[in-house]
């Protein structure tokens, strides 16, 4: 496995190149990639079909100039910004795999993502909801994937320092909401770990095995994919 460790100038292209890698992979294969990038501002990032209004708080973020963006992968509404760790997995589809359905898959990817948390978080790391990790019953990282024939993309985020309550204004509560939960305010349900981030880049880098730096991305498709779909209304609000 490839590790690409990159943070695109905005962040509309660095959702783009989450989905160009995959169908990078998908029309060309090769290796498997992680990837890490770390947003420099705030921007609202909705799960492929949530409805924008019901979601997100759309005057706060007007007000506030938090973009908002979605994303190709399913799952719920987050904000990013500074004080977040993002990662993407690029991997192979198998015949064979514990990659062959959404459920195999995420409970395969989460254990040992799981694994390599705890080796820095006393062990205390919980699986809860579909894809949530949790310390003492409060989230700290949120998990969704895209599947294509033959390989899938997984990503998600890790809150380390992330200002916690500008969620509060930008987002409304979610319109789905794990039984774990219990309909608590964001603040009230959300957790920074205060973990450096190259700790965990370092422990996931040794889970999957991530040795070579990847030396080239798809450039051009995260262009075409920045121009024709993350920076246009029609793709952000398209619910």
């Amino acid at each position: 496995m490839k590790y690409l460790d990159r943070t695109l100038r905005t962040p509309q292209e660095n959702l783009a190149a989450d989905e160009a890698l995959l169908d990078w992979r998908e029309e060309e294969s090769g290796d498997e990639i992680l990837r890490f990038w770390e947003p420099r501002q705030h921007f609202v990032v909705l799960g492929y079909s949530n409805r924008t209004r019901v979601e997100v708080n759309l005057d706060s973020c007007k007000k506030l100039g938090v973009p908002v963006l979605r994303r190709c992968s399913g799952g719920g509404t987050v904000l990013q910004g500074p004080g977040c760790l993002n990662y993407a997995l690029l991997l192979k589809i198998h015949d064979d795999s514990p990659l062959t359905n959404i459920t195999k898959a995420n409970a395969f990817i989460m254990n040992r993502n799981r694994n390599a948390l705890n080796s820095l978080l006393d062990g205390k790391v919980l699986i809860q909801g579909h894809t949530d990790m949790t310390l003492q019953g409060l989230k700290f990282s949120g998990n969704s994937q895209r599947r294509k024939r033959h390989f899938l993309l997984f990503h998600g985020s890790f809150l380390l320092n992330l200002d916690l309550a500008l969620v509060e204004q930008v987002l409304k509560m979610p319109s789905q909401q794990p039984q774990y939960r219990r309909r608590r305010a964001h603040k009230d349900f959300l957790t920074n770990v205060n973990l450096p981030a190259d700790e965990i880049k370092e422990a996931l880098k040794r889970a999957w095995v991530a040795g070579d730096a990847l030396k080239e991305i798809p450039k051009s498709c995260v262009e075409q994919l920045v121009k024709e779909k993350y920076s246009t209304n029609a793709w952000n609000f398209k619910f």
